[in-house]
């Protein structure tokens, strides 16, 4: 079987989550934890979690992408069984029945979008339409050819600085417009 697994491509999300599930981890997408929340007033990263999260079954944190996995059976069931827990914990199931169904409801739509070969990579966008929640998935896939009009120089890049190496002033912007003494 397979099931939706956290990757982390670089560190974003660790910048708009205010948790960030660690890379590894089973997930699901995550949307009922969003049920009680006044959609339309949500705001940083709890809107951000909203609009793009999957809920990572580890640390309970959120990941921007997963990435299809293989799964044991006792993985799986490992996964139900915490997120079960997870839901009579945190949303008040009102017993271990109830708790377990949702987590097998949850995990199996986690299941159901694994329809793609493993190491295929998926993103969730999240949104309110007409006054209800709508999920639209998508698959991202590797290109194998480098974009025609780029060669193959990456197009942005994310470089990772240490405190003592980060420049130890700011640019004046109003010294770099038009017209400005430079």
């Amino acid at each position: 079987m397979k099931l939706p697994r956290t990757l982390r491509l670089d560190p974003s999300d660790t910048v708009v989550f205010g948790q960030a599930a660690p890379p590894g981890e089973w997930a699901v997408p995550g949307g009922f934890a969003f049920w009680d929340d006044d959609l339309a007033a949500l705001s940083g990263q709890r809107r951000q979690a909203f609009r793009a999260g999957f809920l990572g079954l580890g640390s309970f944190g959120w990941s921007t992408l997963v990435e299809v996995a293989e799964a044991s059976a006792a993985e799986r069931e490992a996964a139900v069984a915490r997120l079960a827990a997870h839901i009579r914990a945190a949303y008040g199931a009102p017993d271990e029945a109830s708790a377990r169904a949702a987590a097998e409801d949850e995990l199996g739509f986690a299941e159901s979008l694994c329809d793609h070969p493993p190491g295929t990579v998926l993103a969730l966008a999240r949104s309110v339409v007409d006054g209800r929640v709508s999920e639209q998935f998508r698959t991202l896939h590797r290109r194998e050819a480098p974009h025609r009009d780029f060669g193959s120089l990456p197009v942005f890049g994310i470089v990772e600085v240490e405190d003592d190496e980060a420049p130890d002033h700011m640019p004046d912007l109003t010294r770099m417009g038009p017209g400005a003494d430079r």
